[in-house]
This record gives C-alpha cells, sequence and structure tokens, in this order.
C-alpha cells in the first residue's frame, strides 16, 4: 500500500516542489488534495509540463491547475472492477477513495492484476533431469525407462505390489472396470460426490451407475447409505458388480466400515483416490484398499505429469492385463494381431519423467497444503459459521483442496462468496455437483445416507478455497482478506 502523504500536495505548493515529491516517489502520480485534506485530483509529470509550456516558473504555485475530475475508485470496490477501469483509460494507476472523500490508496496494476488461481502446478528441480534423459536417449514415443521406474517407485512409496501408468485417471478407471468384468447390463455402486470421470467410465462399459450419498464424519462414501442399497439390490434379486469408493480432496473414506460392507457381498472395491495420493487410513496409504485403485496426475493434482494416471494393485496378473489392454491389446506375435479390442492409454516416457521427479517432493507438497489448510482454519477460527471439511481420528488428510462450508446464518451463500472472490481475482469453485443430480445421470438410482442427503447439502453450501502447494502467505492473506470483506 502507498503511503498516501509521500504522494499528496496541495494548490500552495510550488511546481519545483510537485517535480522533487515526483522524482522522490517515482510513482508518475501525485494526488491534490485540498485544505481539508480532500482528494480533488490527480497530477501525472504530463500535468507539470504543461504548466510549464504555458509560461509557469518553477517557483510558481499550482493555482493554474485546472479543475478537473480524476479518474478514481470508491473503498471497497472489487479488484476486477478497478483493473477493468484500467484496461478501458489504459492507465496503470488508480486512487482509492473513501466514502469521506479522501484517497487512502493508490492501486498499480502491476500488484492488482495477479491472479490467484485453485489449484496451480508446482514444478521442483528434479524433473528437469528425467525428462531431459529421454530426449538424450530419444525415448521420446509411450513408454520406456521413466515409465517402468516410475511404476515402481510410486508401487514402492504408497506399498502396493504393482503399478500400470496410464494417460489419465479416467482411462485408469475405465481399465479396472473392464478387469473387473463390467459389461453391459451391469450395475456399479459409486459414490456420489465426485467429479463425473469416477461415473462416466461405467457407461462406457454399457453399465448402469448407481449412485451412493456421502457421511458427514468424512464426506466420503456413507457406509449407511452403502448398506441401504445393498439390502435393496438382495431384495430384487441383483448385486452390484463393483463398488466405486472415492476419496474426496485428498481424504480417505472410512475404509474399514465400507470394505466389510464389500466382502460380506461378495463385490469387489475399486478405490479412486484420483484426489488422495500422499494421503493415510489408519497409516495405511490412501489407494492401496481396493482389489484395484486408481491415482490421477492431472495438472491441477498435488503431483502432475500434466495429465496421467496409474492403476495400482497386489494382483499381478490384473496390471498386466491392464498394461496390455492399455497398449491396444497387441498380440505377441511378428505381426500386428489383436484378439480383443484395447485401447490407446499408456503414458508416454516424458511424463513419466516429469511424475518420477514430482514423487521426489510428494511429501513437502503435502506437508505444504496441510500448512495452507491450516491456515485457513486459524485465520477463521473466530467464525463459527464456516466449517472445514472434517478430518477424522483415522485420517491423515492431504487437503489437496481445502474445503468448507458457509452455513445459510452467515448472511451470503456459497456461491455468492465465489462470486465475490472472482472480483477480487482470486479464484474459489463449489464442491463437486452429485452425480445423481447431473442431468446426464438423472435417470439413475441414488441412496441417500439417512432423512438428509448429505452431498446434496454439501454441494449448496460448499466451496474449495485456492489450496495450491506454492501458495505464498500474502496470497494466503489476500484470500483471508477477500473472504471477510465479503462476509462483512
Amino acid at each position: 500500500m502507498v503511503n498516501i502523504q509521500d504522494v499528496s500536495i496541495k494548490r500552495n505548493f510550488t511546481l519545483r516542489d510537485a517535480l522533487s515529491v515526483l522524482n522522490k516517489t517515482a510513482l508518475g502520480l501525485l494526488l491534490l488534495t485540498d485544505e481539508y485534506g480532500l482528494f480533488e485530483r490527480t497530477v501525472t509529470d504530463g500535468d507539470l509540463r504543461r504548466l510549464l509550456l504555458d509560461g509557469a516558473q518553477l517557483d510558481d504555485k499550482l493555482e493554474a491547475l485546472p479543475r478537473i475530475q480524476s479518474l478514481v475508485i470508491t473503498e471497497g470496490a472489487a479488484r476486477r472492477d478497478a483493473l477493468d477501469l484500467m484496461n478501458k483509460h489504459a492507465i496503470n494507476h488508480l486512487p482509492v477513495i473513501s466514502i469521506t472523500g479522501q484517497a487512502i490508496d493508490i492501486l498499480d496494476r502491476r500488484v492488482i492484476d495477479e491472479q490467484i488461481l485453485l489449484s496451480t502446478p508446482h514444478m521442483g528441480d528434479a524433473e528437469r533431469n528425467f525428462v531431459d534423459e529421454a530426449f538424450k536417449t530419444n525415448w521420446i514415443a509411450p513408454l520406456g525407462p521413466n515409465v517402468d521406474a516410475f511404476e515402481q517407485e510410486l508401487a514402492d512409496l504408497v506399498g502396493v505390489k504393482h503399478a500400470a501408468a496410464v494417460t489419465s485417471g479416467t482411462a485408469a478407471i475405465h481399465l479396472a472396470l473392464r478387469l473387473l468384468g463390467v459389461g453391459r447390463g451391469d450395475r456399479v455402486f459409486c459414490s456420489t460426490l465426485t467429479f463425473v470421470a469416477s461415473a462416466s467410465p461405467i457407461v462406457y462399459q454399457g453399465a448402469e451407475p448407481v449412485f451412493i450419498d456421502s457421511d458427514a464424519v468424512s464426506w466420503n462414501m456413507s457406509a449407511t447409505a452403502l448398506e441401504k442399497a445393498f439390502v435393496v439390490a438382495c431384495q430384487e434379486g441383483w448385486l452390484p458388480k463393483v463398488v466405486i469408493v472415492v476419496n474426496l480432496y485428498g481424504q480417505s473414506a472410512d475404509m474399514d466400515s465400507l470394505l466389510a460392507i464389500c466382502n460380506q457381498y461378495g463385490v469387489p472395491m475399486l478405490e479412486d483416490a484420483a484426489e488422495s495420493l500422499g494421503a493415510y487410513y489408519k497409516g495405511k496409504s490412501s489407494g492401496t484398499f481396493g482389489k484395484l485403485s486408481v491415482y490421477s496426475f492431472n495438472g491441477n493434482k498435488i503431483i502432475t505429469t500434466s495429465g496421467g494416471g496409474m492403476l495400482v494393485s497386489d494382483d499381478l496378473h490384473l496390471i498386466k492385463k491392464a498394461r496390455f489392454l492399455a497398449t491396444q491389446a497387441r498380440d505377441s506375435a511378428p505381426h500386428y494381431q489383436h484378439t480383443e479390442i484395447g485401447y490407446n492409454y499408456r503414458m508416454s516416457n516424458i511424463l513419466a519423467g516429469v511424475g518420477r521427479g514430482q514423487l521426489k517432493v510428494l511429501k513437502d507438497r503435502v506437508e505444504a497444503r496441510r500448512a495452507v489448510f491450516h491456515a485457513y482454519r486459524e485465520a477463521f477460527s473466530d467464525v463459527p459459521e464456516i466449517e472445514w471439511m472434517p478430518e477424522p481420528e483415522w485420517s491423515y488428510s492431504t487437503h489437496w483442496l481445502t474445503a468448507c462450508t458457509v452455513s445459510p446464518k452467515v448472511g451470503m451463500t456459497s456461491a455468492e462468496l465465489i462470486k465475490a472472490l472472482a472480483g477480487e481475482l482470486i479464484e474459489a469453485r463449489p464442491l463437486w455437483k452429485p452425480m445423481h443430480l447431473q442431468p446426464i445421470f438423472s435417470s439413475c438410482r441414488y441412496f441417500s445416507d439417512g432423512v438428509e442427503s448429505v452431498s446434496d447439502r454439501l454441494f449448496e453450501q460448499g466451496l474449495c478455497l485456492p489450496s495450491g502447494s506454492n501458495m505464498t502467505e500474502p496470497q494466503i492473506e489476500r484470500v483471508v482478506a477477500a473472504i471477510r470483506k465479503a462476509l462483512n
């Protein structure tokens, strides 16, 4: 913030005085105030130069300055409004005027046009070394030493036996469903509070999604709702082929409860850990509980390969079959021969090199994201209307995204808060819109946690705040200030 006194002048100042202040501040802009300290107009070096050209002497006072109405913005206006005004008039500085008419700040385009995004990639130093090696050895196309090493290094890191690197988390889910025998006419239970990529592959296989509500304890799949769905299915004479359990925003679901139900009915679990690499459930890595499990390395994830995913399992046969299917299902023959339909899903050697470098800093990235979450929670400890995504005692969450709900008591909806933050060039987003509320799945069945649909409430009241592991303290402070400004 500019010290207003340093750039303020009055009409009893001489032209020499004004030039001296202008030279000292190097801002290119002065604020002319009246005898009561109220803002009158801006003064630029061009204004002073014109006085000299009109015959004014250096020791003449500024009485000859024309009385004009300068461009200003009022206190409390959004950054975006200020930036729009600057763009419209091609200016780089804009005075902020209080409701009492005093200049209280000067906005600088270079400062205010910085956007704070939700979750940006955070590159380290090791990634470039692995990528350079791929170029040196000409391993550019899909597959190569980096792919093999990335698979093994991730498997070792999370404590699973085998892994297959693919083009996306969605591709990994699709492969998993095919490997688990999901086909036309089958039904698959799936968490409703998730991104569409968890559910779309069910439809790829010609199967029908059946959506399961969240619980209030973890925001992940409700064991109560899952049990209810199984009971109804049995009464109707069918069972789902697979249960897809999604770990939201860096936090594991209550795996013991959910696995017990799946095992009771003999249905395999597919664990969608796309958002939870680096998290733990009772000390065991998230993504190691399903018959097959999935990670994502999309650009906004806690570590990224730009785009990519990983399918993991302790079952070597399943992972070998996944690699086969992901490489166009090409048979072992001297010519191009195919006895099954496959997919072009294998990760490139270059992207796997990025992933290897990112794995080396996973722990640091988790700690950084957790620190962002705790900074927000501490900053709003006096605002009970903001409730944070709970972290049960059995969970160690990465807080990939800092998620919260805003109570209606605060006088502002989460959608209105998101809009207010956008006006300050801060990206916040709603929680996932539940799949059972999506137009494409409107005909699908849904089982709620109880009388209340927890996922509906979370979607209505929830939002995600900027959470990048490369966020600076001033950026966090700016988000906090913007939220308080909106709530007040």
